[in-house]
């Protein structure tokens, strides 16, 4: 509860109130499927980031974003409802059983007909998520990945995983997933991982190809790969950012993407049925400035969590 505060307007009208007075502190096992609910995660690891000689800090992240998201007005109606089941916690180098444990989680969650919100931690998190979403559907679905990020993530696991190798995991390992990626910088990947992503039918759109007026086509692209899968899943690696924006994550980038374009993306993804769950990872509190990034970051999973529960298209009458 020191986390879920903010301030309080009315202790009665709803709709004078955030975040924080909303809210519903339960254990997993107590969760109740009653209307539609978005569910908090946190995964408190930073282990991959340190294994691919990132920046650490992104492990102080899930309780920073959870305490600029108390702090934001509720804009939803009565039945619509939130819950946070606590943090998954990395302890020590286990990367792979605190992965495997919020997998675990994830795939609960789903089961109930709850919505996953994931705050990471290191963008190993993505890997957690995916074990969850897979066990859920099932080994025959189709499942789309949508990953908005500045990299990748296809470096080699033969000597361990890490935050840059989760992609080339599943797709090496899962013969019913694809992956689209966007916001790829150029000049923030090798050509080694060009050559890999198409090697493993990779799409992905360049960061210098997402501006305002290019969103209708990029818009195009993504309602296209949502209708080829049966079910997605959404992560977001917050290095995508422009690093004007977002100097508080693990790889800042200064030809990031703007966050009007981010916070649309995320919007026409969410808005879809086939949609199921969305994470955060890579905002480093560490490195951030004045909160800037913790902020959007918290921002950013508001727009997730108000269009999965504020009405969404139904793929299978278009």
């Amino acid at each position: 509860m020191d986390i879920w505060s903010g301030r309080t307007d009315h202790l009665e009208n709803r709709t004078s109130f955030r975040y924080h007075q909303i809210v519903e502190l339960e254990k997993m096992e107590a969760l109740k499927s009653i209307g539609e609910t978005c569910v908090i995660i946190g995964f408190e690891s930073e282990e991959g980031v340190r294994r691919n000689k990132g920046q650490l800090g992104a492990a102080k992240a899930p309780n920073a974003i959870r305490s600029e998201l108390a702090k934001l007005p509720w804009k939803l109606s009565n039945e619509k409802r939130l819950a946070d089941i606590g943090t998954i916690e990395c302890i020590g180098n286990d990367l792979e059983k605190a992965q495997q444990q919020l997998g675990e989680v994830v795939n609960k969650v789903l089961d109930k007909k709850m919505t996953p919100i994931i705050l990471g931690g290191g963008h190993e998190t993505a890997y957690g998520h995916y074990l969850g979403v897979r066990n859920h559907v099932g080994i025959e679905a189709k499942l789309g990945i949508i990953n908005i990020d500045a990299h990748f993530d296809l470096r080699p696991y033969d000597e361990q995983t890490s935050s840059g190798t989760m992609f080339r995991q599943i797709l090496e390992q899962d013969e019913n997933s694809s992956y689209f990626v966007l916001g790829i910088q150029r000049y923030g990947n090798t050509q080694e991982l060009f050559n890999r992503a198409d090697e493993l039918d990779v799409q992905y759109i360049l960061e210098e190809d997402m501006h305002y007026g290019q969103m209708t086509q990029v818009k195009k692209e993504i309602e296209k790969f949502i209708q080829e899968n049966d079910w997605i899943m959404l992560t977001l690696c917050t290095d995508v950012l422009n690093a004007a924006f977002a100097p508080g994550v693990s790889a800042p980038s200064p030809f990031g993407l703007d966050p009007s374009i981010v916070r649309a993306i995320i919007k026409t993804v969410t808005s879809h049925e086939k949609v199921l769950s969305f994470d955060i990872s890579e905002v480093n509190p560490m490195m951030d400035e004045n909160n800037r990034t913790v902020k959007l970051g918290a921002y950013l999973t508001n727009e997730a969590i108000t269009s999965f529960l504020g009405g969404r298209k139904n793929d299978t009458s278009t």
